[in-house]
């Protein structure tokens, strides 16, 4: 039996049905469908299978009618014509110029409006590669501009931020971690401040820090944390902070937990916090009164502990 190779999604809606309309249209451009003509879109096979069923259901619930079929191209041009109805070069030549101009503007943006934009343009591009289902030149086109923005985002903060690493998180004894030195790069920001912060208050509360103009300034005894090799740093889509949490027994905490989301929203945007905004805004504001780090951690540690008992008490979101 030969498998279907796309399906098909036909939609009627009453006419007094808009906000059904607007509802349907949303859903179908965020699963990337290829409008064939009005009430009908195509999808390659096993593509959003349970997302076409939920809104056929839906349809049908509010009055509609909606069918979803397999279908098969006939000959090797028509899956070729089919194929080219998903070309996303469009969407990724407007992200290049989005990115070309965001380019133009790195050395004239502050440390908060660069990793703003960075996350933004992440997003987008990330966008668009979930709902490309045939790459092609201009694919690999974005994927190259892409990896080199990160590369100058990199060298414009200028402190060697850490790359992901792929590796067990090892359970680590409390006890064994006290009185310790600890070492990160200087002029803290949100990951860095918030591991600062989690060490002194839940891992080594004697813990001495020492602010590193170079990773590589880094003394054996000390232990580092969010910088490439240091003892804590990313793993996979974990930001440092939830590597400690990890490390140390203590993501069983929700309030650390959700401080771990905002964190992780922050520094790599693959999460949205409502409150990361806020605090983004203050540790802004902080680090231009401050001198130095010691100053920067005294002054965020208390943020960090209402946020804390905010998180704590608040209702777990349900999503």
């Amino acid at each position: 039996m030969i498998e279907p190779q796309w399906q098909l999604f036909i939609v009627s809606i009453p006419t007094q049905g808009a906000t059904l309309r607007m509802r349907i249209w949303r859903a179908l451009k965020a699963l990337g469908c290829a409008a064939l003509r009005d009430g009908a879109y195509l999808l390659p096979a096993h593509v959003g299978q349970s997302e076409l069923q939920q809104l056929l259901e839906e349809t049908v619930k509010e009055g509609g009618n909606a069918w979803l079929l397999t279908a098969e191209a006939r000959h090797a041009d028509d899956l070729a014509s089919y194929q080219c109805l998903f070309d996303r070069s469009a969407e990724y030549g407007e992200w290049l110029k989005a990115l070309a101009q965001a380019r133009r503007n790195l050395p004239e943006l502050t440390v908060s409006n660069l990793k703003k934009m960075s996350r933004k343009l992440r997003r987008d591009y990330e966008t668009i590669v979930s709902i490309d289902y045939f790459p092609n030149d201009a694919s690999a086109r974005a994927e190259a501009a892409w990896k080199d923005f990160a590369h100058a985002v990199d060298l414009q903060l200028g402190t060697g931020e850490p790359r992901a690493i792929s590796a067990d998180v090892v359970r680590l004894p409390r006890e064994q971690y006290q009185g310790r030195t600890w070492a990160t790069r200087q002029r803290m920001w949100v990951d860095r401040v918030a591991s600062a912060w989690l060490i002194r208050r839940r891992i080594d509360p004697r813990a001495s820090f020492l602010w590193l103009a170079s990773p590589a300034d880094c003394p054996p005894h000390a232990l580092g944390f969010d910088f490439d090799g240091a003892d804590f740093t990313h793993v996979g889509e974990l930001i440092t902070f939830q590597i400690l949490l990890a490390s140390f027994g203590l993501d069983q905490d929700a309030g650390l937990v959700r401080l771990g989301a905002m964190a992780n929203s922050l520094d790599l945007g693959t999460t949205f916090v409502p409150e990361a905004a806020g605090f983004e805004a203050i540790l802004t504001g902080a680090q231009q009164r401050t001198s130095n780090d010691d100053q920067l951690l005294a002054e965020i540690s208390p943020v960090l502990d209402d946020l804390y008992l905010h998180f704590c008490n608040e209702s777990p979101v349900t999503r």
